[in-house]
């Protein structure tokens, strides 16, 4: 069972409806029951970092979380913020993050020479990976996908890495370590090619 963590921040449903697309039942939930049975996790969000983090304790699901995913290894998809905050904390408030990679979430920060570029990073770039995985089969490197966001993650180690992006400057836009992964982009809104990460993380992972 694939649960779609509900936690009060996200565009769920369209995540849901690109798993159905390959007759996958995707289910929305916070509850604990639920995440327990779970044999895959998918973590969305949008917003801010503190108030994901302030809506992940609120609703109960740190404990859950760092059970199934450090303990269980059950694999995890981090999307936009759910990706953010599996580093350890954000320039974006002073709330301690999951801490799963050893990282910062940071804000976009251009020199005189890209004063032009808006923030937030909106729209379709290039995602460059760094290295193999299952998360990314049968997909070329340097395709677009959808973007929005004005924070991303700065891993402290390159392995963690999964893929790149320039907007100003190189920029992590996936990641990987062990079972779980992260996507700075929204596979749900970049046409086939998001379609095939999600069906990926079924079927290879």
């Amino acid at each position: 069972m694939i649960v779609i963590i509900d936690y009060g921040i996200g565009n769920l449903r369209s995540i849901q409806s690109k798993f159905e697309r390959f007759k996958i039942n995707a289910l929305i939930s916070s509850n604990i029951d639920d995440i327990k049975n779970a044999t895959k996790l998918i973590l969305p969000g949008v917003g801010s970092f503190q108030n994901g983090m302030k809506n992940l304790k609120e609703y109960g699901l740190l404990d859950i979380l760092n059970q199934r995913v450090l303990e269980d290894k059950t694999p995890i998809l981090g999307i936009c913020l759910g990706m953010q905050l599996m580093a350890k904390g954000s320039e974006e408030g002073d709330a301690e993050g999951l801490g799963w990679f050893d990282a910062e979430t940071v804000k976009f920060k251009f020199g005189s020479e890209n004063s032009n570029l808006k923030i937030p990073h909106m729209g379709w770039n290039e995602v460059k990976f760094t290295k193999e995985s299952k998360l990314c089969v049968g997909i070329e490197t340097n395709l677009d996908f959808y973007f929005v966001h004005s924070y991303h993650v700065k891993c402290n180690v390159d392995s963690d890495n999964l893929a790149m992006t320039d907007y100003g400057y190189e920029f992590t836009s996936m990641i990987q370590k062990d079972n779980i992964y992260g996507a700075q982009f929204h596979p749900e809104k970049s046409h086939k090619h998001g379609v095939t990460i999600f069906k990926n993380f079924v079927e290879n992972i």
